[in-house]
């Protein structure tokens, strides 16, 4: 092989001659050997507590001779570059399997090595055609830019310092093993990529090898050609462009034919090669690729003979098969020619900013700056950075192209602030799309906002004040981290005035930028010092025509670079009189723009139009800005104070008007409907009434019809669940005026009966008390004139039917949320066909599904039986079913469907194979107990919490349920909050229920409207078997309590490993202390009243509202009481530090089941809790005959604190294992299979 220092030109010349072929995907190669546990372990690890399997680049350590076939038999398919088997070997994301830092270090050293090994081999088989190994750097398991938690925006789950170190470590690593190339590769947040530089630039000096050539690849993550954090293609490749690498591209995520239009923006903007290695294809519904050798091939030809490419090969999916036929299709391709761009200054923030001739003048938004904006002071000195963001967000909305973002203050940690700030901003695309001005005195402060930005930004600012090696060190940073920089006209001597000193200064600086540096001179921007005037003294009056005259010198002297300057320190004399000032800026910058002048700080949103200024304030402003005459500065400084007074009222906000008043009646009340607006309704249901000959015409006239558009809207998407029910709300108001005078009429003209599309009943079934989906579908079909009856929740069979023969219902429709509701909505099905009705069955509700909607109710009913999966759909289905022109052939099709779903069930069904339970338990998952420390809970026995306060819940809440519920749901990159507030389509009707959701928590704590209870438990305890004993006390002797756990039988190919939940617990037999938590919560005390006095006032909206409200909190109180339990109550994970995301992640040790769902699904283990922790007399929470528990805002479970603990779902069981859990429970076989009917694997 070539000398080091050599590597970098042979790369080049071969790369200038043809395409290069990079190899495919490691991890494809791996999981085809099918290696298990052992495999990974090795001889080194067979005693390390914490599975192994699936860290792929420990087998470097451990099955070396596999990693090292895997590189030749990409080698034969013709690579020329093989990648290190490393992606994952930080530190940081080797710590996830509870591996050092020397473990991770090693790896990089044999990985290299291995895959020198086979390329010397290769090489010296064909010497002109040389091999070369990259090391692979992947992107951590750590972002940067993104949030972590989302209720605190700036929450990041590393820092800049220590990405820099794990990556400085890992290239240090390869460096040793004999790497030819870094590669920086699957980038999918920029600031990720920055951090590897500074790591590979440290692992250079600290190692002394000359620099190796570095590869750059990120990673476009969905069809909007954006990474993870947000960026396009072309804001990424500027972002990169500091690191000079000699290759930038694209891998991973998209398929070839997905990633053409993103890799040729790559191509255009790239004065580098490039590389391209896409996956093969989208992964498919069961995780793997499907395009062929041979289809992914043609389509990398494509790009090839584009001229898109320098270095081709595959990532995920992709095998030394793909790898053959690409190189076989691209080797008489000629490479890419590297383009000569225009050299211009080029930003980036999730988008480029390209800084063209044509565009004139650049707007930067000046008031992110505590120092010129009172109110983002304000915010930011009273720690309301969110708020603060309304302030930038302004910005935009008026034209800002950059954002300047300035926190220095003396009692500010001006660090901190600006650290925090940026990641605020960085939470919001509308704003972070822009690129970033860091904006200090302190460069510490400005260091530490490069840290936080993954785009291209400006340095604002540095000068040669404090000398020249400060200059040149500071400078030297700011190329570092690739910003554009800011240069003041300020030197050792002081501030420069005039515009023969400006252009000095300015010179001198541009020569040392560029002749010592390295500076590209498009990115040195020029401040030359814009200065007030106007200020009554002598020495000033000549500041404003030396700036615009020193405009013109800099750019004819300093090639390529730019002039810009804070636009509003020109006016500070005239600070109050904001017209005057807005338009002296005006003038200002006209006169400085025609000089040459590429951008300012100002206010984009307050800059009056030149031709728009009144010819005499014009001339008075001119003649202060040019210096024409000696009354200049008096003259204007009169005119300031004669329009002062009425400047100062000037710029309030003018009423919202209310036009749509003076419209007629009838369009009024469709307004009001539409927009949900209730402040009127009563006054206009009145004068409609008295203007219409019936107060059903009212109903059937204007109300109806805008009930109609709204359910239009509602259909098309062009409104969204929040609204449509407060247009329901707005129309219950307006029919409950009506009421009393429609029957008064009906009385005096003797008509019974009412005009409706037809008549359902809904109802919760018996044993659930969960309602609000329910809800949402009974006011969705109000809307849509439709009776509906809501018998409410815990209804029985007998009431539901009786009901719907008394009221002549047209359709019967059942939610549920508990697993036993399945079982009830069974036997509705079997007594509606027992009883011969002939109206069509809906299901509906959370634990509900198509299939087994198909499989287990349908059967039952001879008549159609339809699962609607979303209040959205409910009218479309029962307005077909109900119109006599389309039910036929709406119910013949929905027959076939479920016939389909029911095929397809049978059959994986036959397909699916079952372990006898005793050999399930053989192959239970095998923990070395002797190994592991049991931490003894702080107290045995229960303790109660009474009224919990709710403030202490917030930050815990997970939104995401919240929003399904309204079925607001984004689309990517969009999905879950708080990024939902973003989608185009649903983000401001998000937006606005999330603020009347926050508005009404308010209330609800303000007014003590939901009392928070709960209580906890720990005992200890012993596995027997699938059984978990409890025990009083430690002495062990008396046995108050038995949990039964299932095991899982499904055929299990991945690992062969069955779980139970007593696999947590220590075995009885192994003689280990152990023990287990048990808790029930609940937020739901106070709830019905509320909802009550909601629903008296025809108000569906909030009473759905708060019932959503009282489960999000509930769930925030487990997650609270849960953290506790880990930190203090239990304390066996006292430093604990997560985010609330990490925490909705599940990244914290121990997990807290509940009955009733996967891990365990049998409900009847509810009432072994209740009786273990005395639940109803302890908190007041009670269990209905199904179990639910009363208040429906509760949460119950179970606490396991073992580090190998997880949830898991115990899926379909065989009558065998049912006969064996019957038997230990004491109970009727039968019984049991009532309770899990849905987990059976069998017909009952």
């Amino acid at each position: 092989m070539v000398a080091i220092d050599d590597l970098t030109e042979l790369l080049r010349s071969i790369l200038k001659k043809r395409i290069m072929i990079m190899d495919g995907a490691m991890g494809t190669s791996i999981q085809k050997l099918r290696l298990e546990e052992e495999d990974f372990r090795g001889e080194e690890f067979k005693n390390h507590t914490k599975e192994l399997r699936g860290n792929n680049d420990l087998l470097v350590l451990t099955r070396p001779e596999a990693i090292l076939q895997i590189h030749k038999e990409f080698l034969e398919a013709g690579a020329d570059i093989i990648e290190t088997n490393t992606f994952t070997a930080t530190k940081v994301c080797q710590e996830d399997y509870q591996l050092s830092a020397s473990v991770a270090y090693r790896i990089n050293v044999e990985a290299a090595r291995l895959a020198k090994k086979a390329c010397q081999e290769y090489s010296q088989k064909t010497p002109d055609f040389p091999r070369f190994v990259a090391g692979a750097l992947g992107p951590t398991s750590r972002t940067l830019s993104v949030g972590t938690n989302v209720e605190q925006p700036e929450a990041r789950n590393s820092t800049f310092d220590e990405l820099r170190e794990n990556y400085k470590e890992q290239a240090l690593g390869l460096i040793e093993g004999g790497s030819d190339i870094l590669l920086v590769e699957t980038i999918f947040d920029t600031l990720n990529a920055k951090a590897a530089f500074f790591g590979i630039e440290d692992a250079f000096d600290e190692s002394k090898t000359p620099r190796l050539p570095i590869l750059i690849s990120g990673t476009i993550v969905d069809q909007n050609g954006r990474t993870l954090s947000g960026q396009t293609a072309e804001a990424f490749c500027i972002s990169v462009s500091h690191a000079k690498p000699l290759c930038v591209g694209l891998n991973c995520a998209l398929g070839a034919e997905l990633m053409r239009p993103y890799i040729q923006q790559i191509s255009n903007s790239a004065e580098t090669f490039v590389i391209c290695y896409p996956n093969a294809g989208l992964p498919n519904a069961m995780g793997g690729y499907d395009d062929s050798p041979e289809y992914m091939a043609e389509k990398v030809k494509d790009f090839a003979t584009s001229g898109f490419l320098n270095i081709v090969g595959g990532c995920c999916g992709t095998t030394p098969a793909h790898i053959k036929a690409i190189a076989e299709v691209v080797k008489d391709i000629p490479p890419r020619q590297i383009p000569t761009l225009p050299p211009l200054l080029r930003l980036s923030g999730l988008e480029p900013l390209v800084v063209t001739p044509d565009l004139n003048f650049i707007n930067i938004g000046e008031r992110c700056n505590v120092s010129g904006s009172r109110v983002f002071a304000r915010l930011i000195l009273n720690n309301k950075y969110e708020d603060a963001l309304v302030v930038a967000r302004d910005q935009v909305d008026n034209g800002a192209q950059i954002m300047d973002v300035n926190v220095d203050e003396g009692l500010l940690d001006s660090k901190l602030a600006m650290s925090k700030f940026l990641r605020f901003i960085a939470s919001e695309p509308a704003i972070c799309r822009l690129p970033i001005m860091i904006d200090s005195s302190n460069f510490e402060v400005i260091e530490e906002g490069l840290k936080v930005c993954q785009g291209k930004c400006i340095v604002n600012s540095i000068s040669l004040k404090e000398g020249e090696a400060k200059f040149i060190e500071q400078a030297r940073t700011v190329l570092k981290y690739g910003a554009a920089v800011i240069v003041m006209a300020f030197d050792e001597e002081g501030q420069a005035t005039t515009a023969e000193r400006k252009l000095e200064i300015c010179s001198r600086s541009y020569h040392i930028l560029t002749q010592k540096v390295g500076f590209p001179p498009q990115d040195i921007i020029f401040d030359p010092n814009i200065l007030t005037i106007a200020t009554g003294m002598e020495e000033h009056v000549t500041y404003a025509m030396e700036f615009i005259n020193s405009i013109e010198l800099i750019k004819k002297n300093l090639p390529l670079a730019k002039v810009s300057g804070g636009v509003s320190n020109i006016s500070f004399s005239f600070r109050g009189n904001e017209p005057l000032r807005k338009a002296m800026h005006s003038v200002f910058l006209y006169h400085a723009i025609k000089k040459g002048m590429d951008m300012g700080i100002v206010n984009a949103g307050q800059i009056t139009i030149y031709d728009e200024i009144p010819k005499d304030l014009l001339t008075m402003l001119e003649d202060v800005i040019f210096n024409r005459h000696a009354e200049a500065t008096e003259k204007l400084l009169e005119y300031a104070r004669q329009t002062s007074a009425t400047s100062k009222g000037s710029g309030g906000k003018s009423e919202e008007s209310e036009e749509w008043r003076t419209k007629d009646v009838i369009e009024r009340l469709k307004y009001a409907l539409v927009n949900g607006i209730v402040t009127y309704i009563i006054e206009d249901t009145e004068e409609a009434r008295k203007s219409l000959p019936s107060p059903i015409n009212v109903i059937e006239g204007p109300l109806m019809n805008g009930m109609n558009h709204v359910g239009d809207l509602f259909g098309s998407g062009k409104m969204f669940l929040p609204q449509v029910i407060k247009s329901a709300r707005v129309m219950k108001k307006s029919v409950a005026h009506l009421i009393p005078y429609m029957e008064e009429e009906k009385k005096l003209k003797g008509i019974t009966g009412e005009h409706y599309n037809g008549t359902v009943v809904l109802a919760t079934v018996k044993g659930d008390v969960h309602d609000i989906g329910k809800n949402i579908v009974g006011v969705v079909m109000g809307c849509n004139n439709y009776r509906v009856i809501d018998l409410g929740v815990m209804t029985p069979c007998e009431k539901i039917l009786q009901t719907a023969k008394a009221e002549k219902a047209d359709i019967i429709g059942l939610s549920g949320l508990i697993t036993p509701s399945l079982e009830e909505m069974v036997n509705v099905a079997k007594e509606m066909q027992r009883q011969k009705f002939t109206i069509p069955l809906l299901i509906g509700g959370a634990t509900t599904s198509k299939v087994h909607t198909a499989v287990k109710i349908a059967l039952n009913y001879s008549n159609p039986v339809i699962h609607v999966l979303d209040a959205s759909r409910s009218v479309t289905v029962v307005s077909s079913l109900l119109d006599s022109k389309q039910k036929e052939d709406f119910v013949e099709e929905l027959s076939q469907e479920y016939q389909e779903v029911r095929e397809r069930y049978f059959a994986t069904q036959k397909e699916r194979k079952y372990l006898p339970l005793a050999l399930a338990r053989q192959k239970k998952p095998i923990i070395n107990w002797d190994s592991i420390i049991i931490q003894r809970p702080s107290f045995i026995g229960g303790k109660t919490f009474e009224d919990y306060p709710l403030t202490k819940l917030l930050d815990r809440i997970d939104w995401n349920p919240f929003f399904s519920l309204w079925e607001l749901r984004g689309k990517h990159p969009n999905r879950g909050y708080p990024k939902l507030f973003n989608d185009p389509k649903v983000g401001e009707e998000a937006k606005k229920i999330f603020g009347e959701a926050n508005a009404m928590l308010k209330e609800i704590i303000s007014k003590k409207l939901l009392v928070a209870k709960g209580v906890i438990g720990f005992f200890p305890a012993n596995a027997v078997a699938d059984d978990i004993e409890v025990y009083a006390d430690e002495t062990r002797e008396k046995k108050i309590a038995t949990f039964y756990g299932l095991r899982q039988q499904s055929e299990n190919e991945i690992n062969d490993v069955y779980w139970c939940q007593s696999d947590f617990i220590a075995p009885k037999s192994s003689g280990k202390t152990d023990y287990i938590g048990l808790f029930a919560v609940s937020t739901g005390f106070g709830s019905d009243e509320a909802v009550r006095k909601f629903e008296a006032n025809h108000d569906d909206f909030n009473s759905i509202l708060f019932k959503a409200l009282a489960d999000r909190l509930a769930e925030a109180f487990a997650e609270q009481l849960h953290e506790e339990v880990r930190k203090q109550h239990w304390g066996y994970a006292p430093n604990e530090d997560l985010s609330a995301v990490d925490m909705h992640r599940i990244k914290y040790q121990g997990i807290r089941p509940a009955p009733g769902y996967p891990t365990q699904p049998d409900h009847l283990e509810k009432s072994t809790l209740w009786s273990v922790l005395d639940v109803q007399n302890q908190t007041g929470i009670l269990l209905t005959e199904s179990l639910a528990m009363l208040p429906a805002a509760s949460v119950s479970g179970l606490y396991f604190a073992n580090a190998h603990s997880k949830y898991f779902a115990v899926g379909k069981i065989n009558k065998d294992q049912v006969s064996d859990y019957a038997a230990r429970k004491n109970l009727p076989v039968a019984e049991i299979e009532r309770w899990l009917s849905s987990e059976l694997a069998y017909d009952v």
